[in-house]
């Protein structure tokens, strides 16, 4: 009975929003409040059952390879083609599920002044959230792309429909990229699938679905399947490229400042809070486990990708050729680091967002300069303003600084890294000096006749960044509340990592 509640709950995730949505539209005949209150309700389920998910995977260690955590039917068979109805949840995939629940209802109860085709924009928001939550939870990589690729509809919708005044060349751009990163993805995803032997086919790429049957999932039959063979590394250029676009990493990355200038407030949220999350996830999930040679092959030009992104800079460090017991643990460290800062990253710039959504909700302006003294005006919202930006400078504290210091202490290990690192450094330089001067213009000085009027943050504005702040804070005080969770999955994938690129004789 235990074992199919949690096997309920890991669909009950995804199909629960999906459901939410089609109510959304039904409930539209009674209004558009109705609409709004099935909307954030319905948003709630998906976060009660993640957080209660907490407790059971804890006592397994943060593994998931106990049945009740997992989900494995079969779904397409033709032939010796099989996909399955696979899902999964660990250390690794369950805060990032949490994340993406909170954001979601967070985003909704700030959404309650929307006006406009109001049962689209939530059931978009609750469609959305399933399948956001799908491509976390799935473990079959046919199934993960199902879910990726139908994440891009909604958000097409919302920047084209709610967006601002480019509205119709930001989704059309953010779309295109994305679709082609995908079709890569997917033609790489096929051709490893015929290059493993006969009888050993499948798209299963997590090792704890057949926790009594060893060697048969994805992680076990690519690397010596795809060893020596000519087309392995445009494959694995074409998932690079698919988890790249999305993450986005330069210089795949201009369809995001167009994304963000045009959507609404709460799509910018989702997006930088979850979606670009997703491929910082998939990189750890599918392609260093599936491909540790090629990734170890091209790990000097990820490195220089990294470098010029900065933020997934730590990424490399599974990548290195270490060896050593210390090494080995300064790549855990610095790999730590990169899956922490995507969760401060995800709470810290959703709430920035926030913040610019509650001012131009007032002013309907981004221009910096058009402010200044609005300490005086707006207290609340200059504290909330002051928190996130500097916690995204890495104040000591809060979530952003954990995140650095595991990076930055990890990749500084690490003799092969240490000139990359330094130059990423000066990164964090720069951020803090335009954080401050953003501070210094909006906040500060005297405050114009024309901003005399503005109220300060009302009661829905609260909800929406209160848990944010807390969450920051929370992190930054008790890190080892996510370290934990992640440290297993880690562990194995640094060794299995080094391992396969010992054996392929790379060194």
């Amino acid at each position: 009975m235990v074992e199919w509640i949690f096997k309920s709950s890991l669909s009950l995730m995804i199909w629960a929003p999906v459901l939410g949505a089609v109510m959304c539209v039904v409930a539209s005949r009674l209004g558009s409040q109705m609409v709004r209150r099935v909307g954030i309700l319905v948003s709630l389920i998906p976060l009660v059952l993640s957080l209660l998910l907490i407790r059971p995977l804890l006592d397994a260690g943060w593994s998931g390879a106990g049945g009740e955590f997992l989900v494995n039917i079969e779904w397409i068979t033709f032939g010796n083609f099989t996909v399955r109805y696979a899902l999964y949840v660990d250390g690794l995939a369950l805060p990032l599920i949490i994340l993406t629940a909170l954001l979601t209802t967070i985003c909704l109860i700030y959404s309650t002044t929307v006006d406009k085709r109001v049962a689209e924009y939530y059931a978009f928001f609750l469609l959305m959230e399933g399948m956001m939550i799908g491509t976390f939870l799935a473990a079959d990589l046919f199934l993960f792309y199902v879910f990726w690729e139908i994440t891009l509809v909604p958000m097409y919708f919302l920047i084209g429909i709610w967006g601002g005044e480019r509205r119709e060349y930001a989704s059309i751009k953010f779309f295109l990229y994305t679709l082609v990163g995908s079709v890569a993805m997917l033609l790489a995803f096929i051709w490893i699938y015929f290059q493993l032997p006969a009888g050993q086919k499948t798209f299963i790429f997590v090792r704890e679905m057949y926790p009594d049957v060893p060697g048969v999932t994805l992680p076990d039959l690519v690397p010596a399947a795809v060893r020596g063979v000519a087309l392995a590394p445009l494959a694995w250029w074409g998932i690079f490229l698919g988890f790249c676009i999305k993450v986005p990493a330069f210089p795949f990355h201009t369809w995001l400042p167009d994304a963000h200038v045009e959507a609404p407030t709460a799509g910018s949220v989702i997006l930088a809070g979850v979606m670009l999350k997703m491929g910082g996830y998939a990189i750890f999930r599918i392609l260093l486990p599936l491909m540790p040679e090629q990734s170890h092959q091209f790990y000097k030009v990820i490195m220089v990708m990294a470098v010029m992104g900065v933020v997934y800079g730590a990424l490399v460090a599974v990548l290195t050729p270490t060896a050593g017991p210390d090494e080995r643990q300064a790549a855990a460290l610095a790999a730590s680091g990169a899956l922490y800062q995507q969760i401060a990253h995800g709470i810290l710039t959703s709430a920035l967002f926030l913040i610019v959504g509650v001012i131009y909700d007032r002013a309907h302006t981004r221009n910096l300069n058009a402010f200044g003294g609005l300490d005086v005006q707006m207290p609340a919202y200059s504290g909330f303003f002051r928190l996130f930006v500097m916690g995204s400078l890495g104040l000591p504290s809060m979530a952003g600084f954990i995140a650095e210091l595991l990076v930055f202490t990890g990749a500084l290990s690490i003799p092969s890294l240490r000139p990359y690192t330094i130059v990423a450094g000066l990164g964090i330089v720069i951020t803090a000096a335009f954080m401050l001067w953003t501070i210094q213009r909006v906040l500060l000085g005297e405050l114009k006749p024309r901003w005399k009027g503005l109220p300060d943050m009302d009661t829905r504005e609260w909800i929406s960044l209160a848990p944010l702040a807390v969450l920051a804070l929370l992190f930054g005080i008790i890190p080892m509340l996510l370290i934990q969770t992640m440290s297993r999955y880690v562990g194995v994938l640094v060794n299995a990592g080094q391992s396969a690129v010992q054996m392929s004789g790379l060194y």
